[in-house]
């Protein structure tokens, strides 16, 4: 029995007559009590807008949102607070740096390189700054399990190369990226590198500092925290330097009537009343996360998915996508002649939730030659039998459409 599962309240139902078991973590995880509980306590018990008022409500809601951003920084092991900057979510932060940055340090003949198998959130951004800027857009070459050849990436960054963009962990074939020689090599060439942290920040330790990473976002709704509140990372020089791109309340030191100028990081990319409940939550997750430790999270996930290539290979007719080793907890796959579509259908009827579709990753997709696929994701609350649940599954939606096409 998994000892954390009992903290998870979604997860004590049925779906479809069948005790839920839910694998779809890589799109959201869920939430435990203490999250909960943390948020509807902030709700009761001190809401208020933050740095605004000196009343005693507005001062709980401004220590709780502060301390929040505290925990993010040691969290990741960031400097300083004010590299912390809460937002919505990683879209968020990685188009900050888009619009902000690179907009403004970008030029003609610049180039950008990323690989194919980003996420549509860090894909898209640098095809507008490309065309703003008239910067080209370039992509590292895949080898055939998805990993990246350390001299082949190294050679493709070059004195014109001024940003590299990369996901930590791929959301589709689990890759583990190798950050921290990118780092190295972008630096040596005078360019920066800006990290997708998605499905690396919930699921293993991150340093910030030991990566050397210019720019890192992620998302607090992946880290069993709430929908709807993220962090971007960036070095306090390089945020310095960058102008804001929402203005209003909150963000300004002086407003005259022609003119106005800004807080003093992190504040001056907070304009608005912030996310104060969400930030709340996600001081909550890291806790929570903590006390379970990262390392024993890093591990446990990977071993579900050694486990479940283990199991689903017993499958004929099953391809499973990306490396064999050194992988995160997902399992990407599909089974032939069944459209994942059709397979995630059957599994929801067996109360099995998985991921189908193009993952936000189309052009990824084309590099597998395939229009879809179906993902198993794992996370603290999961253990070997929902794995099983999942081959079970599996061989039913096998056996079902050979009777139906067979």
């Amino acid at each position: 029995m998994n000892p954390y599962a009992k903290d998870f309240p979604i997860l004590d139902q049925q779906v479809n007559g069948n005790p839920l078991v839910y694998l779809d973590s890589a799109a959201t995880s869920q939430k435990p009590f203490q999250v909960i509980e943390a948020v509807e306590n902030y709700y009761k018990t001190m809401n208020s807008n933050v740095h605004r008022g000196v009343h005693t409500l507005g001062s709980r809601a401004t220590d709780a949102y502060e301390g929040a951003r505290e925990k993010v920084r040691r969290f990741i092991h960031a400097g300083s607070t004010r590299e912390i900057i809460f937002n919505r979510g990683t879209t968020t932060g990685l188009n900050l740096i888009a619009s902000s940055y690179a907009r403004d340090n970008l030029k003609e003949g610049d180039e950008i390189i990323i690989s194919p198998s980003e996420h549509h959130s860090n894909l898209i951004p640098w095809q507008q700054v490309a065309k703003k800027t008239g910067a080209t857009l370039k992509y590292f070459e895949l080898e055939p399990d998805g990993t990246l050849d350390h001299a082949k990436a190294k050679a493709a960054i070059t004195d014109r190369t001024k940003l590299v963009a990369i996901a930590h962990v791929s959301n589709v074939l689990g890759t583990v990226f190798p950050v921290k020689e990118l780092a190295s090599w972008v630096h040596a060439k005078g360019g920066v590198i800006v990290v997708d942290a998605a499905q690396s920040v919930p699921h293993m330790k991150v340093d910030v500092q030991d990566l050397d990473c210019d720019f890192l976002a992620f998302s607090g709704h992946k880290m069993a925290g709430p929908t709807g509140i993220g962090v971007l990372y960036g070095k306090e020089s390089l945020l310095n330097a960058m102008e804001p791109i929402e203005f209003g309340g909150e963000m300004i030191d002086t407003v005259e009537l022609y003119d106005s100028d800004w807080k003093e990081l992190p504040w001056k990319f907070e304009g608005g009343t912030p996310i104060i409940a969400g930030a709340v939550g996600l001081g909550a997750a890291i806790d929570y996360l903590e006390s379970v430790g990262m390392d024993t999270i890093d591990a446990h996930d990977r071993h579900l998915a050694r486990y479940a290539m283990e199991r689903m290979e017993e499958i004929e007719g099953i391809q499973i996508y990306g490396p064999r080793e050194n992988r995160t907890g997902l399992v990407t796959f599909n089974l032939d002649s069944v459209h994942p579509h059709d397979l995630a259908t059957v599994l929801d009827a067996e109360g099995i939730a998985v991921r189908a579709g193009h993952h936000c990753c189309q052009p990824l997709m084309r590099w597998l030659e395939v229009t879809a696929t179906a993902r198993a994701s794992f996370y603290l609350y999961n253990n070997e039998s929902d794995i099983d649940r999942l081959v079970a599954g599996l061989r039913k939606t096998k056996e079902y459409f050979g009777h139906v096409f067979g």
